[in-house]
């Protein structure tokens, strides 16, 4: 297997550097061998360095795995901070969330596998920091339904906690039942049920125009 190697960073110092390369590796390791199987010695191997050298970092297997999601879900957060800041009317945002989220996933399978498949039901990981920042991540979500609903784009009598659930709950399914398959790159891909789970969202959020049902006549009259 491929040796991890963190790619430097000018404004990261040679600690900083060592420390992702151990969290990258680890992400590898822990996604395909599971976590549970998985060992310190199996994560030193992966990134090149002696298992000493991850107890400099880590206290134990369960810190570095808690430790997998924060640069991915800072680095989701602030791709897609950047794309919504050109995006007016809620219902763009809220197709460029549901979209983001399941590109994200899908271009990070190992992340997306420990994230849905290990940390999802870990109530210690729950305890944690970067668990609280993830909640608030999703707030996002929430914010958009408000909106929406003040510009009239959405139903005034939605709940936002609701439709939150409901959206992230059907992207943690398809991505997981993807990952279940193999990651294979064909229709099953994540990205492929952008437009199906809109919709379905959609038709149960948009606000009705009133329009609905009603006949228009249009006569045509010949000029004089």
């Amino acid at each position: 297997m491929k040796k991890m190697t963190a790619k430097k960073s000018p404004t990261r110092t040679k600690k900083e550097n060592r420390r992702e390369q151990i969290i990258r590796a680890a992400e590898v390791v822990f996604s395909r061998k599971d976590f549970q199987n998985a060992t310190i010695s199996d994560v030193s191997k992966q990134a090149g360095v002696s298992d000493a050298t991850i107890y400099e970092y880590f206290s134990s297997k369960e810190e570095l795995l808690f430790s997998i999601p924060e640069d991915n879900i800072r680095h989701s957060k602030s791709i897609l901070d950047d794309h919504l800041e050109y995006v007016r009317d809620q219902t763009g945002k809220l197709r460029s969330v549901i979209y983001h989220l399941l590109k994200y996933y899908q271009e990070n399978a190992d992340f997306a596998a420990i994230s849905l498949m290990i940390l999802k039901t870990n109530r210690k990981f729950m305890e944690t920091e970067i668990y609280q920042y993830l909640r608030e991540y999703y707030t996002i979500i929430i914010d958009i339904i408000e909106e929406g609903k003040n510009t009239g784009e959405f139903k005034k009598d939605i709940d936002p906690h609701f439709v939150r659930s409901v959206i992230l709950g059907t992207v943690e399914f398809i991505v997981t039942r993807w990952l279940m398959y193999g990651c294979p790159d064909d229709k099953t891909r994540p990205v492929e049920n952008i437009d199906s789970l809109f919709d379905l969202i959609m038709g149960g959020i948009r606000r009705d125009t009133g329009l609905k049902g009603m006949k228009f006549r249009v006569t045509l009259e010949p000029e004089d």
